[in-house]
Parts: C-alpha cells; structure tokens; sequence
C-alpha cells in the first residue's frame, strides 16, 4: 500500500515528539511505501532534514507557508467569482446569511458548514495565476465591503483586508500544490496539514486518516489569545480560523485518532462525528531504555528535561524552578536535553535569565542522544504549558527514572495512570507554578526510597500499555482495515 503522510511544523525539520512518531511510524512498516508530503513554515528549510529518511519513505514534497506574497512588478489581474464561489469565500470569513427575523444582522455559520468543494476548486482554478488573481480581485473586495464589513464592521476595511489576505494567502499556498496519488492519506495534525488530506481525499476519493496529539484548533486559540501580533479586536477572527480548518478535517476523515480520553472528548465537542473517533496511545521500545549508563556516584543530583527549547516548553519556568531547588540542594544540577537553535531569542532569554540569578550547573546540551544521557539522570523535570502525551516522559519513565510534570495534556494520565493498578510515576504540578514545581523536585530528592518505587512503576506502566509494538499494530490493522474497504469499494463501483 502508498500511505501519503501529511506532517505540519514538525517532520523532518524539527526533531521531538511528533517528528519521532512519525519516523517510529514509518521504519515500523516496512510493507508499506511512504510518500510525505510536508508543510513548513519558511523556504529557508527546504531540504534540511534533521532525520535519515527511511527507505520505504519513497518521496518528499515539500511546502512552506510564507512562499507567496504579494510583492512583483506585475498587477493582480483580477477573476470573476460565481455565487456559489462568493457564498464558500462568505463561509469561511464567518460570514453567514442574514436571519429571517433580523434582514440587516448577519451570523457567522457553524464551522464546519463551510462548502469546502467549491473552494477546493476555486483555489485550484487555473483562472488563478497568482492569489493575488483573487485577493485583490473587485469581487473579493466587493464581499468583503458587503459581507464582511456586516459582521466586522467594527474593524477599519484596509485592516481587515490585510488581516484577511494574511490569513488566507499560506492556506490558498497550501491547496495549490501537488497532491501525489496514495491510497490512503494520513494527516499527522488538523489546521493546513488536515486541509490538504481533506483535498486530496475529495480528489482521488482515497481514505483519509487525522492523527491529533494535541488539539491543534485549542494550540492556535492558545497562542493568539497570547499574541501580541493580532490586535485584540482581530482575535476572533483568526481563532475561527484555525477552528474551520480542524472542521474540514474532521468532517473529510474516515478515522480521527489521538492519544487518550480527554483529546477524545475535545474533539467530539468540537464537532467531530464520535463513531469516527479512537484512541491510540504512543508507543517506545522498551527495552532499549534498560541497563543505560549510569553517572559515577559523586554526590551530584541531576535532573533532566529532555525538551526542545522553544516557548511551548516553558523554559523559563523550569530556570525560576531550578533557582529555588539550589537553595534547598546545592548539589543539584540541571541538564536541558534538546535542540537549542529552534527557539531564536527565546534561547537567548532563557540563557540570561540563568546568567541575572546568578545559576551554576544548568546544561544546555543541545541535541543528544538521549539512552546516552537517561542514566546519569535521578529525576526527570517537565515544565510545558501544552502538551498531549509526551514521548519524553515515556522515554523517563521506561528508564526507571521519577517524573514532575505540569499537569498539561495526558502526562497526568502517564504518571498517575488510569484504573491501571500501579501507582504513581512521579508528581503532577500546576502549570507555571515555580513553587510548587520545587517543592516537588525537592521531596523526591530527598526520598531515594520514593524515586525508586516511582521509577518501578513508571516503567512498568510502559511496558504494560505504551510498547512500540502496541502502537504500530493498532496503525497497520487501520490501515488495512481501510485499504480493504477502499478495495471493496472499488470493485463495487465497477
């Protein structure tokens, strides 16, 4: 079977959570041909791979979202847009039709009542040279002035337009691109990697798979709510956005997994058919975290984090952390196990800030490999405000070493389990709390007993629920499963 696997912002630019699912993925079905089309966010990553692609990975396309613009010496042209063009464009501003009972009030539309069929074919339309043909086209301007001036008539008309072209330019980039032929469509996130699944299931009529490890849509709302790029008032705007391109994923996927309950249920309430949900859980190789090299006993007490130094991550917080445990356990140090030149000023903040508190013995590592490094460690540190089910805490957790954990996505299901019979993997903290983050670290510290019977049942827990094993079965059964129906489908039709 051909799998087109659809990746976001992650593989093979990006080393970590997801990236490492997808290479587990892959390298675990040899039987399978691979074909992956990606979607990142600036040209200067073209073809700058962080992993060693695997031999059934048969082909790459490569797409970066800040690719068009608007500069050039030659003017947009403009196209005519049918009705059903005009209403699908109206849709997806959140622009509805007006209610009976109020003519002058209009409403923005469910978010997944977007006529996605005509906007596959109106950006796919060769009347459309440039986005520009379209973005700056009298019947684009005409709906926005009309349609979009009713409900955001509160927002100057250039700063809508500007706001609106910047949304929709990398998804309109996104949509005219190749869509290589597979049999089945495998979307590693919503947001433009779902979109684009969505299309190339409506083109070849190929079964679409949606894997979320975190809620893309809730991300994106994250993060804008926190921007300081969006002005306050454009912030609505773009969170339905994000929440209309989950909906068309949702609503084009065959199956829509992710890895545990609550991610389950969050998707449900935004909209997603359950009969199309299922659970499947990360999954490591176990035994390859056993017997790893141990520190000489020295009288150092070393915390790890194996994170990527990025704001997501909290970096800041586990520095503040950090301090307060120096003052309880001069003998602490800290070592920050991950990619360093992914977070740009972010890393030069945090480097300052342990330089103002005046910190010894923090560790950037950069990259490593991590077997290398999990057994010099004592205890294990994760400070993210967002996560979904962290492979790093498996990695912690399968080398016997305690975890404390902010209590973001499925990493208090990790630590303390769920009706499993085991007890608890380490201690579960609010997010962003520098005290009891410390507090924590401090307690297991001086309790070898305690970090002991964690790391026990931590390990334990992974090798009964999150085996690579498990992981890879449950994908190449749905993948089957799926091809098998398409088959049918096929020999039905004909």
């Amino acid at each position: 079977m051909r799998i087109c696997l659809i990746a976001e912002g992650s593989y093979p630019y990006v080393t970590g959570g997801v990236s490492n699912w997808i290479q587990t993925l892959v390298t675990g079905m040899p039987e399978h041909e691979f074909v992956l089309h990606t979607i990142g966010a600036h040209e200067s990553q073209r073809g700058h791979f962080r992993y060693e692609l695997p031999v059934n990975m048969v082909a790459v396309y490569e797409t970066f979202l800040t690719h068009y613009s608007f500069s050039g010496k030659r003017w947009a042209r403009g196209i005519r847009l049918t009705e059903r063009e005009k209403a699908a464009l109206a849709g997806l501003l959140g622009c509805g039709g007006a209610r009976p009972e109020q003519a002058e009030e209009r409403i923005a539309p469910p978010i997944d009542e977007v006529d996605w069929e005509a906007l596959f074919g109106l950006f796919r339309s060769r009347r459309l040279r440039h986005p520009a043909d379209l973005l700056a086209g009298r019947d684009f301007l005409d709906l926005l002035v009309v349609s979009g001036a009713e409900r955001y008539g509160h927002i100057p008309l250039t700063e809508l337009f500007w706001s609106v072209r910047s949304m929709l330019l990398p998804l309109i980039q996104t949509l005219r691109q190749h869509v290589p032929k597979a049999d089945l469509y495998h979307a590693v996130t919503t947001g433009y990697a779902g979109v684009f699944g969505a299309l190339a299931s409506h083109l070849y009529g190929k079964p679409l798979v949606v894997t979320e490890h975190g809620i893309y849509s809730r991300e994106r709302e994250e993060e804008i709510l926190k921007a300081d790029w969006v002005r306050e008032h454009l912030k609505e705007l773009w969170i339905e956005h994000f929440y209309r391109l989950s909906a068309c994923a949702y609503r084009y996927a065959d199956r829509v997994l992710t890895l545990f309950d609550r991610n389950r249920e969050i998707e449900i309430e935004l909209g997603c058919p359950p009969e199309k949900t299922a659970i499947v859980p990360n999954g490591i190789e176990v035994e390859a975290y056993g017997n790893l090299p141990a520190a000489q006993p020295d009288g150092r007490f070393r915390i790890g984090a194996i994170v990527r130094v990025v704001p997501i991550k909290d970096i800041k917080t586990m520095i503040l952390s950090f301090a307060l445990i120096k003052r309880e356990l001069p003998e602490a140090e800290l070592y920050i196990m991950g990619p360093v030149d992914e977070g740009g000023e972010y890393e030069a903040e945090c480097r300052r800030l342990v330089e103002s508190l005046g910190l010894a013995d923090v560790y950037f590592t950069g990259h490593v490999n991590v077997r290398e490094w999990l057994g010099r460690m004592d205890l294990m540190l994760l400070t993210s405000v967002s996560e979904g089910q962290p492979l790093a805490v498996l990695e912690g957790m399968a080398a016997g070493l305690p975890w404390v954990v902010t209590d973001v996505g499925d990493c208090r299901g990790l630590v303390e389990g769920s009706g499993d019979g085991l007890g608890p993997a380490g201690i579960v903290v609010p997010v962003m709390h520098v005290e009891r983050i410390a507090a924590a670290a401090v307690r297991l510290a001086r309790d070898p007993r305690l970090r002991a019977e964690m790391g026990r049942n931590g390990r334990e827990r992974v090798r009964r629920l999150y085996t690579r094993e498990r992981f890879i079965n449950e994908y190449r059964r749905l993948y089957d499963e799926l091809g098998e129906a398409e088959t049918w489908r096929a020999s039905a039709s004909n």
